[in-house]
């Protein structure tokens, strides 16, 4: 148990913060189980509003910052194809998805033309003015 008062703030805080998580993560896990079941039981007239409300409930774990999006979106994603898989439909073709380094290629190639098509539209550079040489003072013997 902590000593310090702000040690003690945090355990409390800490406890709190952990009990509403549980409470985000149990309302994703009750929605998509219902989902699961739905499709394991043939249910198609609820595979949209199950989906929907399992989409309703990783989102709002997203805003309360219990999840982080990108494990939002590949949840998402699993379950939608889980439900094009049941209702038979393959979600996205095998020829469209990427392989992990293959878009880099192509964001890069994007890149690079973006540079050049900027670097096109900007107007001639004006020609530099000569600078006259300093001048330099004369020498003048006092005799």
């Amino acid at each position: 148990m902590p000593i310090i008062k702000s040690a003690m703030k945090r355990a409390k805080q800490a406890l709190t913060r952990r009990s509403r998580n549980l409470q985000v993560k149990r309302a994703i896990k009750q929605d998509v189980q219902a989902l699961q079941t739905a499709i394991t039981e043939n249910q198609t007239g609820e595979f949209a509003e199950k989906l929907a409300a399992a989409y309703s409930e990783i989102d709002r774990a997203v805003k309360k910052g219990t999840l982080h999006k990108n494990t939002a979106a590949r949840r998402k994603s699993q379950l939608a194809h889980a439900v094009a898989k049941a209702v038979g439909v393959e979600a996205v073709p095998a020829e469209t998805k990427t392989t992990k380094g293959a878009g880099k290629k192509a964001t890069a190639t994007k890149a690079t033309a973006a540079k050049k098509a900027t670097a096109a539209k900007k107007p001639a550079a004006k020609p530099a003015t000569k600078k006259a040489p300093a001048k330099t003072p004369k020498k003048t013997d006092d005799k």
